[in-house]
């Protein structure tokens, strides 16, 4: 099978470790397609901004002798990776979507990073990210309708993942930045409990909220990258008429078009087995999106201010604003604030914890026109200021050619239940669509 062959790039990272592992799938020839892939589709995508042809090449064919030799290194042996570019990869340059004034050059691995190789994995390269990780927006297009957003800020990883340059890549997550991208891109994505996968090597945005997460084309996929993230095996185990909880008040702030989907896919859940509940949110939850953006807004100031305060005027506009705003806030403003979404945290955790998942749209519209916004994240905002595990899953494609999705999401430390009732929904949903890129 030669590097031509077009069919290695809609190979799952699942399907590519068990063929490398059979001996029936050589590492190099899966680089080749892909880096072939890449080379075809990415200049109208603008998904990576990095890509190491060569140090991947050299990488697979040290893990292919391995292969031959019956050593495996572990779950990803000989599948390809991309790495959002506020991560740190030893060897490739970290440019954070900034001017030169934020790159950097590290020598050292993120511990994801790391991690990922020590599974065998290979770093193909580095995906754009909007400007520190916030709203200044990337130049990467959406597959679906390249005159669309792909979200942010994990634009390059969505965006790969879905034009089939790479089966699985790493994001970020401060609100919204695995869960939108995946929802917009028609792809999968999973963030853990916040503090399961370290975030040492990734350039902080707010340290009390922010996630790595992984974007992959399946649950399956995407069960296999958390748990090489998180030093752990989460399996996807069969499940039977799972409970899921539905928030009406959450299902009101999505768009019309986007609610009836939602509730489409809860009765299609509801007529394979599921039990379907309706939930009420906790009070605290009307202070919770205020609080979480003077926490992001405080802590991202702490990070910065010491760069800032020299090169302010070559920061973006958004990232900047944010900065600015949580330099201006005192401290007494910044502990109401956190106090306030910990309680959300302890009110919603038992009310989590009654249901296998809560289910919501990941995202109040679909992927909007135009590439100056990347998306609202407020539907994404409660599990990351809360800090629980939640997943989007693309659940179908409207009549405007861009996907839909649904996002689940369970309580602190509930991964592997969390991921076997998003196979199951995965499984009723039956997406199989792809963007014709």
């Amino acid at each position: 099978m030669g590097s031509g062959d077009r069919s290695l790039p809609t190979l799952s990272a699942a399907e590519a470790a068990a063929r490398i592992r059979a001996r029936t799938l050589s590492p190099v020839a899966l680089v080749d397609a892909l880096l072939a892939r890449i080379a075809d589709v990415d200049p109208h995508l603008e998904a990576w901004v990095h890509v190491d042809g060569a140090g991947a090449v050299a990488a697979a064919r040290r893990l292919a002798a391995e292969a031959e030799r019956g050593r495996i290194r572990g779950a990803l042996h000989g599948v390809p990776v991309g790495v959002k570019d506020i991560i740190d990869v030893a060897g490739m340059p970290t440019r954070a979507g900034t001017r030169p004034f934020g790159h950097s050059q590290p020598t050292v691995d993120a511990t994801c990073v790391a991690r990922l190789r020590a599974a065998g994995a290979i770093v193909l390269g580095k995906t754009h990210t909007t400007e520190f990780a916030f709203r200044d927006p990337a130049p990467t297009r959406n597959p679906w309708r390249r005159d669309h957003t792909p979200g942010g800020s994990s634009s390059g990883s969505g965006a790969a993942v879905a034009a089939r340059m790479v089966p699985l890549a790493l994001g970020t997550q401060t609100v919204g930045s695995v869960l939108r991208p995946a929802a917009y891109c028609g792809v999968v994505g999973v963030k853990a409990t916040h503090g399961a996968v370290p975030v040492d090597g990734v350039i902080p945005f707010a340290w009390s909220l922010d996630h790595v997460g992984v974007l992959a084309r399946t649950v399956v996929d995407a069960a296999l990258g958390l748990g090489v993230l998180a030093g752990r095996t989460f399996p996807v185990e069969p499940v039977r008429a799972p409970r899921i909880a539905l928030a009406p008040e959450l299902l009101a702030r999505a768009e019309p078009d986007v609610a009836r989907q939602v509730s489409a896919d809860a009765e299609a859940f509801a007529r394979a087995g599921a039990t379907i509940g309706e939930v009420k949110l906790p009070a605290t939850f009307a202070a919770l999106h205020e609080a979480g953006q003077r926490v992001l807004e405080v802590e991202a100031a702490t990070y910065h201010e010491p760069t800032f305060r020299r090169h302010a005027s070559e920061y973006g506009r958004y990232i900047r604003e944010v900065i600015e705003a949580g330099l201006a806030q005192p401290a007494t403003a910044f502990v109401r604030a956190n106090r306030a979404r910990l309680a959300f945290r302890e009110d919603v955790m038992p009310l989590l914890a009654s249901w296998d998942a809560w289910l919501s749209p990941t995202a109040p519209g679909l992927a909007p026109y135009g590439l100056g916004w990347t998306g609202d994240a407020s539907l994404c905002a409660p599990w990351t200021f809360a800090g629980t595990p939640s997943i989007s899953l693309p659940s179908g494609v409207a009549a405007s050619g861009l996907p839909h999705a649904i996002q689940l999401a369970s309580a602190a430390d509930t991964e592997a239940r969390l991921l076997s009732v998003a196979a199951w929904c995965e499984r009723v949903l039956g997406f199989a669509d792809v963007p014709a890129c």
